[in-house]
Parts: C-alpha cells; sequence; structure tokens
C-alpha cells in the first residue's frame, strides 16, 4: 500500500508540473504560478487578450476546474478547490438586442481568493469577486459578490421531497 501511495504521489506531481510547463508555454508570463500547484485530471486555463492568471504556494485543483481570464485573477497561498469550480472574470455584454450577443463584448473584473480558503466542489466565482482570506466557500454556490475574511458561504436552496401525488 505504502509503495502504490508513493508512486501516486509522484505520478501527481510529474502530471501537475507537466500542465504547470505547457500553460506557461501557451501563455507566457500571462500565467504565473508558485511553488507546489497539484492539479488533478480535466484542469483548464484560457487566457485571452490582456487576461493574467496568478497562483500562489501549495494550491491544489480537483478534477474538473477551469480558469478563465481576460484582466486577472489572483489565488492565494493554500487553497484547495473541489471539483468542477469554474473562475470568470469576464461576463457577456448582452443589453442589446439588435445585435448577436457574441459580438457585444465583455465586461471585466478582477477576481481574488485570499489565502487558505477552500472551495467546494461545483462552485462558480464571477467577475469583480474578491473573497476574503480563511473561507470556506460550500458546494454548488454561484459567488457574484465579495465575501470576508473568515467567512462560511453555503447555498441555503432547501431540498424539498414529496411524495408523487396519486401513488
Amino acid at each position: 500500500m505504502y509503495l502504490i501511495k508513493k508512486l501516486y504521489n509522484l505520478y501527481r506531481n510529474l502530471r501537475s508540473k507537466y500542465i504547470v510547463a505547457i500553460c506557461k508555454l501557451i501563455y507566457g508570463n500571462a500565467f504565473m504560478v508558485q511553488k507546489d500547484l497539484y492539479v488533478q485530471k480535466g484542469f483548464l486555463v484560457t487566457i485571452e487578450e490582456k487576461g493574467k492568471i496568478k497562483i500562489g504556494r501549495r494550491v491544489f485543483f480537483n478534477n474538473g476546474c477551469s480558469l478563465n481570464s481576460l484582466c486577472g485573477i489572483t489565488i492565494e497561498d493554500d487553497c484547495i478547490f473541489g471539483e468542477n469550480v469554474k473562475i470568470y472574470d469576464h461576463n457577456h455584454i448582452y443589453t442589446n438586442g439588435n445585435v448577436p450577443i457574441n459580438e457585444q463584448g465583455f465586461t471585466m473584473g478582477q477576481v481574488v481568493v485570499g489565502r487558505n480558503t477552500w472551495v467546494a466542489s461545483n462552485v462558480t466565482i464571477l467577475k469583480g469577486v474578491h473573497i476574503g482570506a480563511r473561507c470556506v466557500i460550500g458546494a454548488n454556490c454561484v459567488i457574484y459578490k465579495d465575501v470576508p475574511d473568515d467567512t462560511l458561504v453555503i447555498s441555503e436552496n432547501n431540498l424539498a421531497i414529496r411524495k408523487i401525488v396519486g401513488r
């Protein structure tokens, strides 16, 4: 069992270094990473126009996470991200009904995730959001406004379980 765990850790480290090297090759200085970034399968980085992504030390991304930047995303040290977390620093403009949405451009705002924050699975973080240090963002949340330091955010969508009428 010990050998299997050692081999898995070696594989994880090599995969993370490979992905970082590819992102650096594609995006150059627009993709900045400190030491000890770990990523699982399906990690996706998209940087366009003047976008930048900065990732601190000892950051972990689980399966299926994506970072999408047109202006700037900063992730500070010691953050962990659950599966399928999506971060966007931009949003489509859709106000002119006479122009196709894909031709209207974008609104943009820097995203910052403070140090020692846990973002749980299936969270979406939208443009202009600053999440403070030592926060916990619960599963399935859509974060569209700032979160202060030392805050727990949960979705209060109540689960309704009802018997089907007539059965």
